[in-house]
């Protein structure tokens, strides 16, 4: 029976399948044309608590004299390949050694690092290749490592690796190796390379989407048709493609969709996991293909969305990447597997539309920049995510002021993106307001502390003999000076401190008295409203601590994003506009 690489790398687990891509890395800067067993031991041995770095040191095995050794045979290799040809038999022999002791010795369905010692001192021709790396690997004992092993692998993080394929590892009975030569990418591909966002809806990981139903609605009717069902979302970056995807895996979630769509898993692409590693020829396909047979043999109805679609098709620059339009082609005119994709109108005129081909397998939809009028509804969606997040209030008007300001003068971004980072940066300034010194203080601080090393360098200027007297008079002039702002800052910080807590608890305490009467809540509004009026007037023009976010903090941090003068005229202008 012949085992296929995929099956058999597709076992080790998840720390040994990172040492086999650093080695196919490490290969190609030494210009090796073969990955050797030297290559992946060599990174191995970089994981300072894992199987094979404990086995290392418990063998009594000299490190000095291991790097030594490990220079050497590294030297001894072939050098100069532009490019890898192939993994040496050696690796794939020792992962098969080590998957069949794995299952049958040791009631394991993953290879760890210490599976792979053992393959490799216990078979002859593995050994002797070790030994040619370094002699030193002769202190690792052949007779009774069975024994000693536990104990030198025990706490290694190794212990809670799962296989690379994800498949099922629990323990076997030894001497059973049944299901030990299974499918191991059987559903594989799709949890290494996807994640599923109709089950992160389900789990309500996935922020309201609002002001883009007629996108999803038309989303829909493309992958309800026979043919050219593969809608394509483009649209300028920031004005809410991805969103727009999440709010079909919502719909999907909540039943909101058509019986065809009901039971599908929507899974999103991560194109950078598919293309790590991928240095040798024809490795990217074969991931790629084993993806879409695996999504089109699923049981359960899969629709891929791939995000930036045009580094999928030739855009990547890894080796081969060209070939991937070629492999979607098929599967999409099949109609076996249907594909939502997200690209910018600028890489889809210069990388998809060459194709014509290709082209046709897509309904191209547009996804245009929401008007403020809507962005201010897709904003006011999240505002609860927000608030949850930073333990803060959102007024209103912040949200306003954030969708307004930041399509004025943020012009070379789109709505809602500009506007949500910006609201998103309000409220992590008010929290940071409310439980950290003001950025005033920390200003003042800095400058004291300087003034102060200033003052100690003249002081032995001074001690020395040398005319230090008028610099030192004028530092310490300037040393009283901070020392006072300081000290008049900090009062104030804390004074607002204290008001804002008050107002924030008694805002708790309202918000909590839902049985009140309505005496007693009017006597409650009368408070909050006299213990603002107390932090406003702490405040003045200067305001240190921010109970909640509103329009002020939000045309702040549009002029520090900018440089224009945000203050009372920006708050004119917000008032004209409404």
């Amino acid at each position: 029976m012949t085992i296929s690489r995929q099956t058999l790398f597709g076992k080790l687990g998840v720390q040994l399948y990172r040492g086999i891509e650093s080695a196919t890395s490490f290969c190609k800067l030494r210009g090796n044309p073969y990955v050797e067993l030297i290559h992946w031991l060599h990174q191995l041995l970089q994981q300072p608590d894992g199987d094979v770095h404990r086995i290392v040191r418990h063998a009594g095995i000299d490190r000095e004299a291991l790097e030594r050794d490990f220079a050497r045979a590294l030297a001894a290799l072939p050098a100069g390949a532009s490019s890898i040809s192939d993994f040496s038999w050696h690796i794939e022999s020792a992962i098969e050694r080590a998957w069949v002791l794995a299952t049958l010795s040791y009631g394991d369905r993953r290879v760890r690092g210490a599976w792979l010692v053992a393959a490799l001192v216990t078979n002859a021709e593995l050994r002797r290749v070790l030994l040619s790396i370094s002699p030193a690997f002769a202190r690792i004992p052949v007779d009774g490592l069975d024994d000693v092993l536990p104990a030198w692998i025990d706490g290694s993080p190794e212990a809670d690796d799962a296989p690379y394929d994800r498949s099922d590892f629990a323990p076997a009975t030894p001497g059973d190796a049944s299901g030990a030569v299974s499918n191991a990418t059987k559903g594989g591909s799709l949890e290494q390379y996807c994640t599923d966002l109709t089950a992160r809806a389900r789990a309500g990981e996935i922020d309201p989407v609002i002001g883009r139903e007629l996108e999803i609605r038309t989303m829909i009717d493309v992958l309800l048709r026979r043919r050219q069902n593969n809608p394509l979302l483009t649209g300028e970056a920031g004005v809410g493609k991805t969103a727009v995807v999440e709010g079909l895996a919502r719909a999907i979630a909540s039943g909101n969709v058509p019986p065809k769509l009901a039971d599908v898993r929507l899974l999103s692409l991560d194109v950078g996991a598919l293309l790590a590693g991928a240095s040798m020829k024809g490795e990217f396909e074969a991931r790629l293909k084993g993806l879409l047979e695996a999504a089109a043999k699923s049981p359960v109805p899969v629709i891929l969305f791939v995000d930036e679609i045009h580094t999928l098709i030739g855009a990547g620059g890894q080796a081969g990447t060209g070939d991937a339009a070629n492999l979607l082609k098929p599967a999409l005119a099949r109609g076996t597997i249907r594909t939502v994709g997200a690209t910018t109108w600028s890489e889809y005129k210069r990388h998809i539309e060459k194709d014509p081909a290709l082209t046709r397998r897509f309904q191209v939809l547009q996804v245009a920049e929401p008007s403020e009028a809507a962005a201010i509804d897709m904003v006011r969606g999240l505002v609860q995510t927000f608030s949850s997040h930073h333990g803060v209030v959102v007024r209103d008007e912040a949200i306003r002021a954030a969708v307004t300001l930041s399509h004025r003068y943020i012009p070379s971004r789109q709505l809602p993106d500009k506007a949500v980072s910006l609201l998103d940066t309000a409220c992590a300034r008010v929290a940071l307001s409310q439980h950290a010194a003001p950025r005033e203080l920390d200003d003042v601080r800095q400058r004291l502390a300087a003034a102060r090393a200033e003052e100690a360098l003249l002081v032995q200027e001074a001690r020395i003999g040398l005319d230090a007297d008028k610099a030192l008079m004028g530092v310490r002039a300037r040393i009283d000076v901070l020392a006072t702002e300081e000290a008049a800052i900090e009062i104030r910080w804390r004074e607002q401190v204290a008001a804002a807590q008050a107002l924030l608890t008694a805002r708790e305490t309202v918000t909590g008295n839902v049985d009140g009467t309505p005496e007693d809540l009017s006597a409650s509004v009368a408070k909050l409203r006299g213990l603002e009026r107390a932090l406003i007037d702490l405040q003045g023009d200067a305001p240190l601590v921010f109970p909640e976010v509103d329009e002020a903090i939000v045309a702040e941090i549009v002029s520090d994003w900018t440089g224009i003068p945000a203050g009372r005229m920006v708050t004119d202008e917000i008032a004209a506009v409404r």
